[in-house]
């Protein structure tokens, strides 16, 4: 397994972009090593990667996604979570002590997206996971934890992920940060209401008439500029 993560990161370094390295400082800085590799060029380690896989078993497959994780690197933990979404096999196999297990270097909007929309909401989506484990993460002080329990709900209602909709506990959470308005929760807030909207309108409507006078207008701009045009803005 060594030697695999060491060809990974060597063939992701074979991409290494000073300028990807500026862009990474000023749009998602984070405490981990950061390459300098763009998405698509990540998205080509991760086809080396699965045909380096194939043969392995799911535990094996599971630890080596912990293993990425744990090199601190946030390319390499990018790639762990691209290489679960593209092995949906796997989500079966997902159990809450795994996840607590990758729950490290959440820091920055691409980390915690890809863990709160991957993860979470899919494990949640999948009845892995319960809803009181999702309102756990609200309790945080760290708002970036926060967000994931909100950015968690995209798995439940964007069909491109798998889900089929579920205003229940979507909106469960979703009153839980109505009166949150720090930044990153509340793009996560309108991104999430504007998710269930695609899927089911009404119970969307409802819940910002019952909140209009606790939302952040930036919510309540987006949300409803999406109802009635199909549009963000």
């Amino acid at each position: 397994m060594k030697v695999l993560i060491k060809d990974i990161r060597e063939s992701l370094e074979g991409f290494a972009d000073k300028k990807r390295i500026e862009f990474a400082k000023r749009s998602y800085p984070t405490k981990m090593h950061v390459i300098g590799v763009t998405v698509p060029n990540v998205k080509v380690v991760l086809k080396e990667l699965k045909k380096k896989t194939k043969s392995l078993k799911t535990q094996e497959k599971l630890d080596l996604i912990r293993r990425l994780i744990d090199e601190d690197v946030f390319e390499l933990q990018q790639l762990a979570f691209e290489y679960l979404q593209s092995e949906k096999n796997l989500y079966k196999s997902l159990s809450e002590e795994f996840i607590e297990s990758i729950e490290k270097n959440l820091d920055n909007w691409i980390s915690v997206d890809y863990f709160g929309a991957i993860v979470v909401g899919s494990a949640w989506r999948e009845n892995i996971i319960g809803t009181e484990k999702v309102k756990n993460y609200l309790k945080s002080d760290d708002y970036w934890i926060r967000r994931l329990a909100v950015v968690a709900t995209i798995s439940l209602n964007q069909k491109a992920r798998g889900g089929l909709g579920d205003s229940k506990r979507t909106l469960e959470i979703c009153k839980l940060v109505v009166d949150d308005h720090q930044e990153m929760i509340v793009k996560a807030l309108s991104w999430a209401l504007r998710e269930l909207a695609k899927i089911d309108k009404e119970p969307v409507i409802q819940f910002i008439k019952e909140n209009e006078n606790r939302l952040h207008k930036k919510v309540l701009r987006e949300v409803k500029n999406k109802i009635e045009t199909g549009l963000k803005n």
